[in-house]
């Protein structure tokens, strides 16, 4: 059964974020300013309809989707790609599959009692970040 992961959630870590971002390309400054962010995640869960928003004090970044409906992403403040994206739902989880110039894109995202886990992976690298819910 799907989970519920609506609500605000403030990042508690992040591991091998970097990786990630050397991955997708992202320059040298970029990357170092990225690493010491403390992200905060705001979903909005109407059944399958997802509205996202990434938040930092460097850049935000903004998705909305329905699991099962393939959309066209522009990863604008990202790695500025447009990717093909998928969202389903495996059991409890969200699994994201990015089709584009990079291979093995996407995450998988779930939650376990007040924390969001969320495990980005491109190419043979994988950051796993945790955020705790927000009361």
């Amino acid at each position: 059964m799907p989970s519920d992961q609506n609500g605000q959630w403030e990042m508690v870590s992040n591991e091998n974020f970097e990786d990630i971002l050397k991955a997708l390309d992202i320059d040298y400054a970029t990357r170092k300013i990225a690493v010491h962010l403390k992200q905060t995640k705001m979903i909005v869960q109407n059944g399958d309809k997802f509205e996202t928003k990434t938040l930092s004090t460097f850049r935000n970044y903004e998705v909305n989707f329905t699991v099962g409906e393939e959309f066209e992403e522009y990863t604008k403040g990202l790695d500025n790609r447009t990717v093909k994206t998928l969202v389903t739902w495996d059991g409890d989880k969200l699994v994201c599959i990015q089709k584009g110039e990079k291979e093995n894109r996407g995450w998988k995202q779930w939650v376990e009692g007040d924390l969001l886990h969320l495990d980005i992976t491109a190419l043979d690298k994988v950051c796993r970040q945790v955020f705790k819910k927000k009361q």
